[in-house]
Order: C-alpha cells, then sequence, then structure tokens
C-alpha cells in the first residue's frame, strides 16, 4: 500500500519565528507525529538557520523540498508561485497545504488536492496598517488561493465570517479548526525555568505582560495608558519586535509624557522555551488588539494559569473564553479597572486561572491534528 504523501508550504517555517512560523511548524510537528503512515514534504524557496524548524525536519516521514531539488535554482519566488506545481506532481503529492493564507497560482496543474488555512482578513480590518498595493494584493492572491482550494481551514469562526461575507467564499468548504496550544504550554514552568528566565531578561518582581508584535493593531498604548491606573510598583513587558517605529516613538512619548518611561520594559528574542515561564510570573497579561484571527498568545497565557485582558471585536473571545476580561480596544479606564482587579484580587485571580484552563483544554495538539486529517480525508475525496 503506498503512503499518503502530503505537500506543505514551509516557507515560514523556515524563515518566520513569531506567529506564521509558529503555526507552521506546530501544525508540520502535529501532523507528522501524529500520522507517521504518512509522508510529509516541506516546500521552501531556500533554507535558513532555524534550530526549531531544523528539529521538525529530522522527523521521520518528513524531507525537505528547495527550487534546487526541483531543478529551478535560484528562482524561489516564481517557483513558489508557478514552478512548485509541476515538483508536487512530480514528488506523488496528494494533497497541498498551504499553511499560511496562500497556495500556488499554479495549483491546478499540480493533480492533487489543496487546502489553505487563512488565518484572518486584517489588511481589510485595519487597512491603516497596510499600503495600497499590499492590500490589492492581498486581495488578489489570498482571495484567489481561497476560491482555488479544494477546502479551507479557517483558524476561528471569526475567520470564516469574513471570508463569507468579504470573498463570497461558501461557507461548506470552510472548516474551523482552532490552533492547538504548543506542549511546551502545557504543563507549569519548572523552578528552575522560573528562575532562568527572571535572570536571563532581569523580569521585574511585578509586571503586565503583552505579546506580540510592536505595531497599532495590537494596541499596546492601551495597554501603557492603563498602567497610569496600576499600582507604581508594577511594570509593563513589552514582548516582540519594534518595526512600526512611528507606533513606537508613539509608545515611547507617551511614557515620558506621563512619568512611565521607567515602567516600560522591551524584549524582543524571548526563547520561545521560556516564553511560559514569563506568562507564568506576570500578575496579568495583557492582549488588546483591535483584530486578530484567533488571539493564540491569549490561549498560551491561559494554558500556564494567567489571567488575561482582551478586547472585544474580533475573535479573542473564542481564545479566551471566561479565562479573560473583556474591554473595547478604545476604553483605557475600562482596561485600568480590570488591570488593577486583575493583579490584586488573589480569589479572582485563582477563579479566571481554572476557568481559563478549563476553557484551553479543548486546545490540544491530538485534537487539532484528528481535525487537520479529517479536512484532509474530506479534500481528497471531493478533489477525485
Amino acid at each position: 500500500m503506498h503512503k499518503l504523501v502530503i505537500g506543505m508550504d514551509a516557507k515560514r517555517a523556515v524563515l518566520n519565528n513569531t506567529g506564521l512560523g509558529n503555526y507552521s511548524r506546530y501544525v508540520i510537528e502535529a501532523m507528522a507525529t501524529s500520522f507517521p503512515e504518512a509522508e510529509f514534504r516541506l516546500y521552501t524557496p531556500r533554507l535558513a538557520q532555524n534550530a526549531r524548524f531544523d528539529a521538525i525536519a529530522a522527523l521521520p516521514g518528513v524531507s525537505v523540498c528547495t527550487p534546487a531539488t526541483g531543478g529551478m535554482t535560484g528562482r524561489g519566488a516564481l517557483w513558489r508561485t508557478w514552478g512548485m506545481a509541476r515538483q508536487l506532481s512530480a514528488d506523488g503529492v496528494a494533497l497541498y497545504h498551504g499553511l499560511s493564507n496562500e497556495l500556488p497560482l499554479s495549483i491546478g496543474r499540480a493533480g492533487c488536492a489543496s487546502v489553505v488555512t487563512v488565518h484572518d482578513v486584517i489588511w481589510r480590518r485595519v487597512p491603516g496598517d497596510y499600503s495600497a498595493i499590499d492590500r490589492r494584493l492581498y486581495d488578489w492572491k489570498y482571495g484567489e488561493s481561497a476560491r482555488r482550494a479544494t477546502r479551507v481551514i479557517a483558524i476561528s469562526e471569526r475567520t470564516k465570517a469574513d471570508l463569507v461575507a468579504d470573498f463570497a467564499i461558501d461557507p461548506a468548504k470552510i472548516d474551523v479548526i482552532y490552533q492547538g496550544v504548543a506542549p511546551v504550554f502545557r504543563r507549569q514552568p519548572t523552578p528552575d525555568e522560573l528562575d532562568e528566565a527572571r535572570r536571563r531578561y532581569s523580569l521585574p518582581e511585578r509586571y503586565v505582560v503583552q505579546v506580540g508584535r510592536i505595531e497599532r493593531r495590537k494596541n499596546q498604548l492601551l495597554t501603557l495608558q492603563a498602567m497610569r491606573a496600576v499600582p507604581s510598583d508594577v511594570k509593563l513587558l513589552l514582548v516582540g519586535p519594534r518595526r512600526m517605529r512611528a507606533y513606537v516613538a508613539e509608545i515611547e512619548a507617551y511614557a515620558a509624557a506621563h512619568g512611565l518611561r521607567d515602567r516600560v520594559v522591551w524584549l524582543d528574542g524571548v526563547d520561545f522555551r521560556l516564553l511560559p515561564a514569563v506568562y507564568a510570573m506576570a500578575r496579568a497579561v495583557a492582549y488588546p488588539s483591535r483584530y486578530e484571527g484567533f488571539g493564540l498568545p491569549v490561549a498560551e497565557a491561559l494554558s500556564v494559569g494567567t489571567p488575561v485582558l482582551a478586547a472585544t471585536g474580533s475573535c479573542l473571545e473564542e481564545a479566551g473564553g471566561a479565562g479573560a476580561v473583556y474591554v473595547d480596544p478604545d476604553d483605557a479606564d475600562a482596561a485600568a479597572h480590570a488591570l488593577c482587579r486583575l493583579i490584586d484580587n488573589e480569589t479572582l485571580r485563582a477563579e479566571m486561572a481554572s476557568a481559563g484552563r478549563k476553557h484551553v483544554a479543548r486546545f490540544t495538539v491530538g485534537e487539532f491534528a484528528a481535525a487537520t486529517m479529517k479536512c484532509y480525508e474530506q479534500a481528497l475525496k471531493e478533489y477525485t
């Protein structure tokens, strides 16, 4: 009996160490470990030093494919968009999974079923963070991928509704599959891990943490505004790359104008292995993002028992359930009130920690892998 050969887009698994990269690595590892009877071929335009990807690529049944292995050396971008289909066919791939919103535009020539994961339509909901050219490109590229795919995976009900409303995708071909929380968050950090994280990153004694790229959509400024009412010994830890310089400057200016400069701690490049410890030692996790496809940091924080302040308006209630407090993303007073309660009310903290753990118990690797394979099987059935 021939093995089922599944192709996967591995570009971001190799080259991106944050959101889409984390998702891609999670999918590959979950599927390869859950279904060892299948073969998984990972397609990336180039390779780079990435220890987390290398460990996954070394799993049994996993192989890595580049333009060089397909006879198109030096044509990475063209190969990914147009040339990959020929290689998928030559490799005997039965199903190809685009892990980050897109499929090769030539997927119809590959002779295989296809699935695309769509994470969000952020460029439509927060257009100010994207150039007009990028918005048009994403509309075309991601919209075409969803239309051409045999089936679509949406990472939340919010994303599914947006795909139906914005791109007229048939809801019957969309499967909502929540990303499971990585196993590293499924246990309490050890005392040694807590101590290592505190020493390595010089963590303050009491702090609120917000994890994610520093950008306007993530709404770190609201968290900072709320800190004015929080006890003065509590710091704000902002963990993530500072690529949107104008927004970083706005945060720094606000901190300076309101005497908060010494209470903001900037961190980038936190070791993924120690991220659970950073969450666990926080008095609260803030994630008042204006729009998300799912909001994985919410589920990660709840998995280690830290209550969360999140925002209404997108899908964060799906990620947090009863383990989070939700406020309007423009209401700094409500955010301040919520943070004060989460920081100092031990009874409330315990109740929310318990509720949060119960809610995120559904976000497991096993459930994710089973639902994803069910989607694959349905796509194969529909394609043939």
